[in-house]
This record gives structure tokens, sequence and C-alpha cells, in this order.
């Protein structure tokens, strides 16, 4: 559109033109054309709607309007254009006004298609995927960016800000979603594809379009908790009305694919086949599935529209009560051979069971057919009728085949299940009982006649005749279960109280388990499930048992009481060590091992005293089982080898774990005893010395092992009985006894070797003093020499105060002041007799100046 611009000169000032009447009119007849071609373009493009139900034509009808609405405006801006309106309104012409009118309505529409253009452009790049992307993960991944993008226009544009403009706009792009779907789901395809793909397909299309959706109330939410802005209050029926319809008609084709393949096509495969052993009708089976999409496959209608919505339900009530039918068919035909039972229900009236639930599924749903009026007559109908009969015969002949089976096996093998005796025995033996797993008994109730009278009662609860002796036989459930768990009781009181007997103990009371035998013979050689006296024998066994397991009580109460007297002995310590006295001072080594002495002598004591009453309660068990009390009893010789056996094992233990225990206190860095370092005969030693200590710790070990050494009286007569000469020679003992004294050994030597670092001293006390005095003397030497020696033996005085008067070597505490006192003793003897030569020397050479000068004097007075 361009507007035509005036011919006449208008070169001179406005003013001057504006009266001039021929120029005024002819720039009027101008502007009056004007007015006509704006007014006529503006009404034209406000007419103009998008071409197309997409967002993308509300962006080009925009762009458009935009394009032709910014010529007109650059034309009007023309100089040309600006002075025929400045020299029309000099003139006060009225044509003047209407230009200006017509000219701020263009103004007005530019400015507006201008903003939307840009705010549009900004959407663009979503609208443009959603129109032309490759698939629907492209679509998914848009709509979240499109729908954040709409909320900035809606926030910042001032056009798009309202809902006239707002739905529209999301109408359209609702109908390029719904677009996107229909393009790809085909329903004369879809069920031809691979059925993985064809899930795929459905679930993404489902889930575009309930993303439309969710990113909407999303957006809002985050409008709403904001506060800021405008919130959106749109129509959602005219947004995801047709989107809603659409995402359910996906879940209904999702649900039928999902059927197929996993109730049906994913059973029907060669596994199946093999159980059944009946592949035509497997194939069959298949056929009937395949069948089940035709009416999808030949609709007639559009499926996402909602003015089908009722035929497409007919549709879905129809594949879902076949698909039951059908469902039913290959649940039965897949389990026929193992079929699911309830808890508890028996096995073969457990399947007539499940068969006859089977049966009534599809039976209610041949019902709800005859309910929808022609269903069944239709062909699919007539179908699913036959399919339904074919099954309820397979069914009912099923359930025949079951309950004949049962009833004659029973009517055979119950009479020789009630002939089975009451218990089975694991090992049994004529020969005297020796250990306490000789013999274990077992109810013999066979689980075939506990499931013969389950199977009984639910068969008549269906209906079925069955036979006599089996009713018989389940009328006496409350009996049989009353003498089960009677016998269960028994044997579990009888085995656990086995259980808590020891070889020794069973040797001991073979007599007695003997008798405790020969009641149960009975119930394992004799009665039978259907005998008369059940009930007595369960009372007899358990009057038995009872009388025995008290016999074995008190002897388990002396056995206790023996083991209590046995920990005490074990528990014994029998190297008691005195406690330090004051600070560092410890005990003398004599007096450490005569303190372990004593103790270990009154622990003896009492020791002894507690182990003298084993023997009395020995002889209480003696007096139970033998009735005797003579301490003799040939029953009892075996039981008294494991007593001496486990005192053995004790004593053995004590002995074991106290030299352990003293061994472990020689490594410890925690000193037991003193010691002292001594100048003895020009020599250092220990005091006691080494091999004297070495002879204590000996003494005491094998004090320790010696308590072994058991006296007590019998009879007014003393009879040694000792465990010495056993325990003595167990390899343990011995070697914690070697390896104690070694240790001993090992420290005494460690502390010779520290002792030798004071024989640097040696020669204080090894010089004899006389002899180096005179030897000294003769030299006649210089004070200078004799300082020197005194400087040196006042050193060696002086630096032996500087040693550790205390040294500790693990249990061993070295006492040093002793060596150190002498030492010094010896430097100060050295100083002294030093001193006397000094002083003689000095005294000699005194006199002998005196002299001189006597002499001297003398000379010169003559």
């Amino acid at each position: 559109i361009k507007l035509e611009m005036p011919t006449i000169n208008l070169d001179r000032e406005v003013t001057a033109l504006a009266t001039v009447p021929e120029v005024v009119e002819t720039l009027e007849s101008y502007a009056m054309t004007w007015q006509k071609l704006i007014s006529t373009a503006l009404e034209e493009q406000l007419k103009k709607v998008p071409q197309g139900d997409g967002p993308l034509a509300e962006v080009n009808l925009w762009r458009e309007r935009n394009d032709t609405l910014s010529a007109l405006a650059e034309q009007t801006k023309l100089p040309e254009v600006q002075k025929v309106l400045a020299i029309l309104q000099e003139a006060e012409s009225e044509h003047a006004g209407d230009l200006q009118i017509v000219l701020r309505d263009l103004r007005k529409r530019h400015v507006e298609a201008l903003d939307n253009v840009k705010f549009l452009s900004t959407l663009e790049r979503h609208l443009k995927n959603l129109t032309y992307g490759t698939g629907f993960h492209v679509v998914l991944d848009t709509i979240p960016s499109l729908m954040n993008a709409l909320r900035m226009v809606w926030v910042i544009s001032r056009h798009y800000n309202k809902d006239e403009r707002m739905v529209p706009l999301m109408e359209r792009i609702a109908w390029e979603i719904s677009k996107r779907v229909y393009k790809v789901v085909d329903l004369h395809m879809l069920f031809k594809e691979d059925r993985a793909a064809a899930k795929k397909k459905i679930a993404e299309a489902k889930s575009t379009l309930e993303q439309w959706k969710k990113c909407y109330f999303a957006v809002r939410a985050q409008i709403e908790t904001s506060g800021r802005e405008q919130h959106w209050e749109f129509d959602q029926k005219r947004l995801f009305e047709k989107t809603d319809y659409m995402a359910s008609i996906c879940q209904d084709l999702y649900d039928i694919l999902q059927v197929i393949t996993e109730e049906f096509y994913n059973v029907f495969g060669p596994e199946l086949k093999a159980v059944t052993g009946d592949p035509k009708r497997v194939d069959d089976l298949v056929r009937a599935v395949n069948g089940l999409t035709n009416p999808m496959e030949e609709l007639t209608f559009d499926l996402f529209s909602i003015e089908n919505a009722h035929d497409w339900k007919l549709i879905m009530e129809e594949f879902k009560e076949e698909v039951s039918v059908e469902n039913v068919k290959q649940i039965f035909v897949q389990n026929l051979k193992d079929p699911p039972l309830y808890k508890n229900q028996p096995p073969v009236a457990g399947a007539i069971y499940w068969s006859r639930s089977l049966f009534y599924r599809i039976k209610h749903t041949i019902i709800r057919f005859q309910e929808v009026e022609g269903l069944l007559a239709s062909e699919r109908g007539k179908e699913v009728k036959q399919i339904y009969l074919q099954v309820a015969k397979r069914m009912k002949a099923y359930e025949d085949q079951k309950y004949n089976h049962w009833r004659d096996e029973t009517e055979q093998i119950l009479p020789l299940l009630l002939k089975n005796n009451l218990l089975t025995v694991s090992s049994v033996t004529e020969e005297p009982i020796t250990t306490k797993e000789s013999v274990c008994f077992i109810v013999n109730f066979s689980p075939v006649l506990q499931e013969i009278i389950i199977e009984t009662k639910y068969m008549e609860q269906l209906g079925f005749p069955v036979p006599e002796i089996a009713r018989y036989v389940a009328l006496q459930e409350d009996k049989y279960l009353r003498y089960t768990n009677g016998l269960k009781n028994m044997l579990d009181r009888y085995h656990k109280l086995m259980e808590t007997m020891n070889e020794a103990e069973t040797k001991l009371l073979d007599d007695h388990i003997q008798e405790l035998l020969r009641v149960f013979k009975s119930g394992h050689r004799r009665l039978k499930w259907n005998s008369l006296g059940i009930g007595d024998f369960i009372v007899q066994c358990t009057r038995a048992i009872r009388k025995f397991e008290s016999l074995v009580h008190q002897i388990h109460n002396n056995s206790e009481d023996i083991n209590n007297t046995l920990r005490f002995i074990e528990s014994t310590n029998l190297f008691k060590f005195p406690l330090s006295k004051n600070g560092d001072e410890l005990p003398k080594v004599k007096e450490f091992f005569e303190h372990v002495k004593c103790e270990r002598a009154k622990d003896v004591t009492h020791m002894v005293r507690k182990y003298s009453t084993i023997p009395q309660l020995l002889m209480k068990v003696e007096g139970r089982v033998a009735n005797t009390n003579s301490g003799k009893s040939p029953k009892l010789t075996s039981y008294y080898a494991y007593w001496e056996n486990r005192i053995y094992q004790v004593l053995t233990q004590l002995i074991v774990k106290n030299l352990q225990a003293f061994n472990a206190a020689v490594l410890g860095n925690v000193p037991l005893f003193q010691t002292e370092a001594i100048l003895s005969v020009s020599e250092i030693v220990l005091q006691p010395s080494a091999s004297e200590i070495d002879k204590m710790a000996v003494q005491c070990i094998q004090d320790c092992v010696e308590v072994t050494k058991v006296i007590f009286d019998k009879e007014d007569e003393v009879i040694t009985f000792s465990f010495y000469s056993d325990v003595s020679q167990n390899p343990l003992i011995i070697e914690q006894a070697v390896l104690i004294t070694q240790n001993v050994h090992k420290l005494l030597v460690s502390l010779s070797k520290y002792l030798k670092q004071w024989k640097r001293y040696q020669l204080l006390w090894k010089l004899d003093k006389g002899i180096v005095m005179e030897r000294l003397a003769a030299e006649k030497p210089a004070c200078v020499t004799f300082d020197e020696q005194l400087q040196f033996y006042m050193k060696v005085a002086q630096e032996v105060t500087q040693q550790p008067l205390i040294k500790d070597e693990q249990c061993i505490r070295l006492q040093l002041a002793p060596l150190v006192y002498t030492v010094q003793e010896n430097a100060r003897g050295w100083v002294i007799s030093l001193g006397k030569l000094l002083n003689e020397s000095a005294r000699e050479e005194l006199f002998s100046l005196q002299e001189e000068i006597q002499v001297g004097v003398f000379s010169s007075c003559c």
C-alpha cells in the first residue's frame, strides 16, 4: 500500500501556503485519500485470522500485520506527509483532524503488532520444535520450556496478559500436541507392529498429553507462590478436555497391548506347549488372542473424538469381557498339572476348588454379556459363548477325573495306613545302651493319612460322595490329633531328657533306660492307629518318663555340686603376690617367694577341704542308682572314671592357667620383688645371687605343680591319692614351667649385663693402696700430679651419685644404692690416702727447707 504524494510545489513556509485557498483545497483532497486508504488497510488487517489451527499460524498472522502496518507507518513519517498535516492544521481544515485520528489508530495498531511479534518470537523456537520435532522425546523436552516462556510473555507483554489473547494461543498449542498424537497412533497398524515398540509409542504419546497439563499447573503454582504476578485463571475445559480424553484413550490402548503381551503371548510359548503336551490347543489360544484386537483395527469412527466416547466404551467393555474368558481359559490350561492352592487346602480338593472358581469367573462374564442387549447375538458374542462352553466342559471333565482318582486311591491305601505302628525307631538294639544317641522315636502318623482326612472334609463340602472308611476316619480327626500331640509331647520330653545326659550318665543309668524302653516297646511293635489302648499307652509312657526324669534331675543336681567344687578349684589363684610396702620399696626375693608359698598353702587347705566333699556326692549317686553306700559299686565304675578324668582336666587347667599367669607377670612391666647389687670379694654381684633367685623361682613352680598331691582319709587309713604323676608329665605344664624358668634366667642375665658397666670403677678396689702410695712417694711427684689424682677420684665419687639408684627390669627391681655407696667409699679412701701422702711429702720438704734456712743463717753469722 503506497500513499500518493502531492504534485504541487510546497517549498514555501507553512503559514504562507496555508493562506492559499487553491493549495489548501488540493491538500485536503490528498488527506481524504490517505484517510480512506489507511482506514481500509486497518480494517482488512483486523479482519484477518490465523491461517491454520496451530500456534505458528498466530505468530505468522502478527508478523504479516506488523510488516503491513510498519510500511504504512513509515510512509506517514515522510516530510511531505508531515508538511501537508502542518499546512492543513495551520489552515484549520476539518480534514486535518480526521486524518490525525486515523494516524493515531495506525500507530496504536502498529505498536501492538510490533510488541506481539517481539514476544511471540521468543516462543517461536519452542513452537517449531512442537510442530516439526522428530519423536515424542523432543515434544516432551519442549513443553516445560515452552510453558515457562508463556509465563514470561504473560508477565511482561502488554497485550498477551489477557485471557482473550493467551487462552486461544494455548488452545492452539494443545491442538498441535493432539495433532502429533493423531499422526503417530494409527490403529490400523498399531497392533501389527512390534508390541514392545507399540507400547513405547503409546506410553510416550500419553506422557506428552499429560506433560502439557502437568507443566501448566506447575507454572500456575509458581505464579501463585510468587504473589507478584497475575494469576492464571484460564478456561481449563478449552485447554485440557481434549488432551485429557486422548490420554485416557492412550491408557486404554496401552492396557490392551499389556494384556495381550504379558497375559497371553508371553505365556503361550514353547514352555506351555511342553507342559500341557497339547501344542494344537495352545496354537488355537494364540489365534483367539489375535482376534481380540479386530474390533479396534476395524474402527469406523475417530476414537480420539469425545463425541464417540460411548462407542469406544462399548468396544473396551467387550474387549475386557472377552479377555476375561480368554484369560481364564489360559490360566486353566497353564496350571492344569500344578494348580495354585489356598493356604491349608489339600491338593485334590484344592485343585477342584480352583477349577470351580475359574468356572464361576467366566460364568459371571457370560451373565454380564447377557445383560448387554444384543451382545451375545453378535459374531464376537457367539465366539465368546462357544469358548465358554468348551472351557466349562473341560473343567467338568477335570473335576471328575480328579475326584475318581482320589476316591479309588483312598479306598485302597487308607486301610494300610491305619495298620501302621504308633512309633518308628531310628535305632533299636537288644544290646545294652551305651550312648545317648542309641534310640530316637518318631510319631508314625503318615502325612498321607492327615491329607486324606482333610481331603474328605473338603470333598463333602464340594458335594462329592466320599468312601465310608474315609468318612469314619475324618470323624475321628480330633482323637487322632489328640493322640499325635500326646505322643509328640511325650517323645519331646524323652528326647530332651536324653540330650541332657552325657555318656557317663547314660552308662550309669543303663538299667533304668532299658526299663523305660520296655515301656515304649508296645508303641513300635504292637499298637496300631486302629488299636484300642493308645491313650493308656501314652499315660504309661508319660509316667515312666516322669519317674526317670526325677532320677536324672537328682543326678544332675549332684553333678552340678561337683562341678561347682571343681570350678572353685580351677579358679584358685596359686600365685598371690605381696603388696609393695612404702613407695618404691618392694619385698625382697626371699620374702616374695615365702609370701607366695604361705598364701598358696592356705588356699590349698581350703581347696582340699572342698575337694573332700566329692566322694560324699558320688556315694549319694550310688545310693540312688545301685541302692548301696559302699563307694565300690561296679555299676558306677565308668561314672567314677568319668569324674576322675574331669578332676584330672580341672587340675591340669588349674596349673596351666596359674603358670601362664605367673609367666605373664614375669614378663610384665610391673616389678614384683627387689634384689640388691653389692660388691663382694672384688666382684659386683646380686644379693641374693642369680643362681639363688633361679632356684627360688624353680622351687615356686615345683610347689605349684605339687599342689596336685591331694591327701584325704578313708576308713581310718591314710590313703595317698595323687594326680601329681599325671599332671606333672603333661606337655603343656612342662612347657610352661620351662618357659618361666628361661624367662627368669634371661632377666637375671640382663641384669648381670647391666652391672658390667660398673666394672669401669673396679680399679678403685682391685689396686692395693699401700703399694700404689709407696711407688708414688718414691717418685716424689709434683703437686700438680697430686692435684690431678685427687681431682680424678673426687670426680668418680661425684659421678656415681648421679647414677639411678633403681633399675626395673620387668618383674625385678634392682636396688643400686649399696653399690653406689661402696664405690663412693672406695673413691673417698683413695682421696684420703693421697691426702696423707701429700701431707707427709709437704712436711718433709718443709723440714728440709727449715734446715737449709737455719744453716744459711749460721754461716752468715760466722
